[in-house]
């Protein structure tokens, strides 16, 4: 079987269109079937499973995808690779494409559409490198209980993502997506595999939704604001960049000093050498102690 992501099949299908990247919308396609077929082994699809994909591009990985899943909904933002997608698609009956930005449509609303919508839907996609963490976030913190997330992206952000404490990779991104999902990188992929090709190489990272949130905090949002007041500066210690938020008043020092003492964390410790949990009770200790200034 032909494939779209053959190389020359690629090259043929974008002169036929006259089509011209845009690198305002990140565009980079995929070449190699091989990788494509390693993508939908990752992200173990069936005819028992809906899949949402972002960036379809000229529809290298969306055939795969429609070849093995239920039913494929693939949001395109760019109007001109629509009527492409109409023409390389035209055999997949299974395949809705969405001339909509992600960030802006109604999900609740769009994945009603599929023909069997109460199946698990999974995220499957090679993410637009520059708007990659929105995405992410915004699929991730939507109402929408999306079994797996198997997407591509920098290799740089994909470590973030999957890092341990201790490591120069984690942060509060790390934080944020793990609170939600366990996430682990699958494999890399090679910069040259691409058309145009990146400056970086790639990463699969694979999400899959926790039953229960990783830690159990009486304030999500405040847990995720803590969490980025403990990186604002990586060099300085926890301590200080508490100071830097909440100030330096001589009350508030009070306050924050109990905090970390009912946290049972030393305020010396830098944020990048606190696990989840310890980041959840200095969380709770703070939100109980610094509640007027919260």
């Amino acid at each position: 079987m032909s494939n779209i992501a053959d190389y020359h099949n690629t090259r043929a299908i974008l002169e036929r269109h006259g089509f011209s990247f845009k690198k305002s919308l990140g565009q980079n396609f995929l070449t190699d079937p091989n990788i494509l077929e390693k993508i939908t082994a990752t992200a173990d699809l069936s005819d028992q499973v809906n899949v949402i994909e972002i960036g379809p591009g000229i529809g290298a990985l969306t055939e795969f995808l429609a070849r093995n899943a239920a039913e494929v909904m693939a949001f395109e933002i760019d109007d001109r690779l629509i009527p492409i997608l109409d023409e390389t698609l035209a055999d997949y009956d299974n395949v809705q494409v969405v001339n909509e930005d992600i960030l802006k449509t109604d999900l609740q609303t769009q994945i009603k559409k599929f023909k069997n919508p109460d199946l698990p839907i999974k995220v499957v996609a090679n993410l637009p490198y520059y708007i990659t963490t929105p995405i992410l976030m915004h699929l991730i913190e939507s109402k929408i209980p999306f079994a797996e997330f198997v997407v591509m992206m920098q290799k740089e952000v994909a470590d973030r993502i999957s890092a341990e404490p201790n490591t120069k990779s984690y942060g509060s991104l790390s934080i944020a997506v793990q609170y939600f999902m366990d996430a682990s990188v699958a494999f890399i992929v090679p910069r040259t595999v691409f058309v145009p090709a990146p400056n970086v190489d790639s990463a699969i990272l694979k999400m899959v939704r926790r039953d229960q949130p990783l830690v159990e905090v009486s304030d999500e949002d405040f847990f995720f604001k803590m969490s980025k007041m403990a990186f604002l500066h990586r060099r300085k210690t926890l301590w200080n960049n508490l100071l830097a938020q909440f100030g330096k008043a001589d009350e508030t020092k009070v306050k924050l000093t109990k905090a970390l003492e009912e946290a049972e964390i030393s305020p010396t410790i830098r944020g990048e050498a606190l696990s989840i949990p310890e980041f959840a009770k200095l969380a709770e200790a703070l939100h109980r102690n610094m509640a007027e200034e919260v």
